[in-house]
């Protein structure tokens, strides 16, 4: 079969044809495609590609936990741990991310390594003994494999340009960059991928001494089986257990969108592979298109005009502050200067601050007053302030928390936190006023 690819690739070479086929061995699923010659014949290829679907069976399915990330939080789910005689879903390692996919219909939500196995978790249950059919998240995969590449790639040359590389997650060793280092890198890198440039894997035992020769971070406390090499034609050698390309071509393009201060007088190096440069790109112009549409100026003028309306809006804040301070002040005195103003005062603002509330309450004095204090959205969160004597804002301040569902801590008198909503407020106010009524009768 090798020697039959081999005569095709060289087949379509001859005639120029723009992708060239590789031969990967142990593949179970094949793509076809029609390609033009520069003489508009056509040429019909079977074509093998990666494996996206396999058939296997479940050797074990267990109950367990495991911890996903959700939009940037972390929840615990409950499920199975599923192993299967063998798999094409790539377990989490490396600094890589795991695949995604199905086995017999169900969800993988994650897969993780136990030694030499893969250990696959599930949300529902598959019989021991099951035949399953695995069917591979190849748009995340093929992703995973572009930056991953690209991270050998550009670690290879970066060290090629005596950024002095010291781990393979891109932390250059050096404090800082000099201009146009970062370019030329890029253009380093883009001109591998134009190259056509094959990636092959290399299995070897431990002992080869040909494993001494290439980069490496050392291998796991429990690692088992040959050892693998991840081999950029006449580039770089890497000793590494994650997913490549079979070409430098397939990462289509690398972008370096800069560099950002490392731990240590070291640089973090950012860069994006393949289909993210292009989403990167779309997204990019939505935006820009968007801040056109509300800035009303040219994207080259986006960065002054934003920069204007912040200058502003600081300018603004400043006079709304000393405006907010200085009707904190009037609101006291009128309070104060009313001849039937009573023990209890209550008041909202949307617009308010911990200082706005803060200056009414020294302003009026809560010794013989009990004083309740909200700011921020009418049904929303915000903040909360009570003052008063001392043992009714120790007794009532807890409950008037709860109400608000908020946090609140206080001492001498003063009670004031955070409402996560102020729904209830009418039901705060009407404690309040009870125990305000008290004081008034004596009864405190």
């Amino acid at each position: 079969r090798k020697q039959l690819y081999a005569k095709l690739n060289n087949f379509l070479q001859r005639r120029h044809l723009t992708c060239i086929f590789e031969i990967h061995l142990s593949l179970h699923e094949f793509k076809t495609n029609t390609y033009k010659l520069r003489r508009r014949k056509k040429v019909h290829v079977v074509c093998p590609l990666f494996c996206l679907q396999f058939d296997t069976c479940v050797v074990s399915c267990v109950p367990a936990e495991s911890t996903l990330e959700n939009n940037g939080k972390k929840d615990k789910l409950k499920g199975f741990n599923l192993k299967l005689k063998d798999t094409i879903l790539f377990p989490e390692g490396g600094g890589q991310p795991d695949d995604h996919g199905t086995v017999g219909g169900v969800p993988v939500l994650r897969v993780l390594r136990q030694g030499p196995e893969a250990v696959h978790f599930i949300s529902s249950a598959l019989e021991e003994g099951q035949e399953v059919h695995i069917k591979l998240d190849w748009e995340r995969r093929f992703d995973h494999m572009q930056q991953h590449s690209g991270q050998h790639l550009i670690t290879a040359l970066a060290d090629t340009m005596d950024l002095r590389r010291q781990r393979s997650s891109i932390e250059l060793d050096t404090a800082a960059v000099k201009p146009g280092e970062m370019e030329a890198l890029e253009a380093a890198v883009n001109e591998k991928i134009r190259a056509h440039i094959p990636v092959t894997v290399n299995l070897l035992s431990i002992d080869d001494p040909a494993v001494e020769k290439v980069r490496s971070r050392g291998l796991p406390d429990d690692h088992a089986g040959p050892i693998r090499i991840i081999d950029i034609e006449g580039v770089d050698a890497n000793m590494c257990c994650g997913t490549h390309v079979s070409n430098l071509s397939h990462l289509q393009v690398i972008k370096i969108l800069g560099t950002e201060k490392g731990k240590k007088n070291k640089t973090n190096l950012i860069f994006i592979a393949g289909s993210r440069v292009l989403k990167y790109a779309e997204k990019s112009y939505s935006i820009e298109k968007s801040l056109t549409g509300l800035l009303k100026t040219g994207a080259d003028e986006h960065v002054d005009a934003v920069d204007k309306l912040q200058k502003t809006v600081k300018r603004l804040q400043k006079s709304n502050l000393i405006i907010l301070r200085e009707m904190a002040v009037l609101i006291a005195q009128n309070f104060k200067n009313k001849a039937d103003r009573g023990n209890f005062f209550s008041l909202h603002n949307k617009d308010g601050d911990n200082e706005f509330m803060n200056i009414i309450a020294n302003e009026i004095g809560f010794q013989d007053i009990v004083i309740f204090l909200t700011v921020g959205e009418e049904k929303g969160a915000g903040l909360f302030l009570l003052a008063g004597p001392e043992n009714i804002v120790t007794e009532v301040g807890p409950r008037v928390s709860e109400l608000l569902q908020g946090k609140g801590a206080g001492k001498a008198g003063r009670y004031q936190g955070k409402a996560n909503s102020l729904v209830k407020r009418a039901e705060a106010e009407a404690l309040l006023k009870e125990h305000s009524c008290k004081l008034t009768a004596g009864e405190e």
